[in-house]
């Protein structure tokens, strides 16, 4: 049962031990491929050295090891390319089935939870809020109805009271004079003519303080 929930730990540490194999495998492959490409090099320094000292047939013989180097570091690079692509495939192989195991682990918890709530349940559930809700609602229409003295007046008689004393007010508003005084007229200003302002005419006091001042500044 975990282990449909959970995954598979046992497989997903089979294919983390193969990506590891793989790891080890690939590293090994190209220290081999240095050595190999640095032999070769070497191959090519003693055939010039041959080609000098006019050694033609050991210089052609240093050729020969030089390009089955090549060779090998060739088949080392196929090598190479061939676990590269198996483990992009195990990657993707180990991403899928992580995705599938948690896909189930979804569809398992959902599934718990929905036997977990039951329809009916919700139904009843639903039924109580209703029914508590109906009962607070008369227990507030309850405590909202007048009792005492106020539970015998007429609503009725109320509102006729109250047109009575709207239509008393609204004839005593009628009856009472109009006390509004006529506006002020304002005299005309014939046409062209702009009122003339008086000019206000400082005081002497303060054509004194002024001129007093001056001349302190002056000095």
């Amino acid at each position: 049962m975990f282990s449909k929930i959970f995954g598979k730990p046992k497989e997903q540490s089979n294919a983390l031990a193969t990506l590891d194999k793989l790891n080890e495998t690939l590293e090994m492959l190209e220290k081999k491929e240095k050595v190999l490409l640095k032999k070769a090099s070497q191959e090519v320094e003693k055939a010039k050295e041959f080609t000098r000292a006019k050694n033609k047939r050991a210089a052609i013989q240093c050729l020969k090891r030089k390009r089955l180097y090549e060779q090998q570091v060739e088949q080392l690079g196929n090598f190479q390319l061939r676990i590269h692509d198996q483990m992009i495939m195990l990657e993707g192989a180990k991403a899928t089935t992580e995705t599938v195991d948690a896909l189930r682990t979804g569809a398992a918890a959902m599934k718990a939870m929905q036997k977990a709530t039951n329809i009916d349940d919700v139904d009843k559930t639903m039924d109580e809020i209703n029914e508590q809700t109906e009962n607070m609602k008369q227990i507030q229409e309850a405590l909202s109805a007048p009792i005492g003295a106020a539970a015998d007046f007429d609503e009725d008689e109320l509102e006729a009271e109250l047109e009575e004393l709207e239509g008393a007010e609204l004839e005593e508003q009628l009856l009472q004079p109009a006390t509004t005084a006529p506006a002020a007229t304002v005299p005309a200003i014939p046409a062209g003519r702009q009122p003339v302002r008086p000019v206000p005419q400082k005081s002497t006091a303060e054509d004194d303080e002024l001129a007093a001042l001056q001349a302190e500044m002056a000095l």
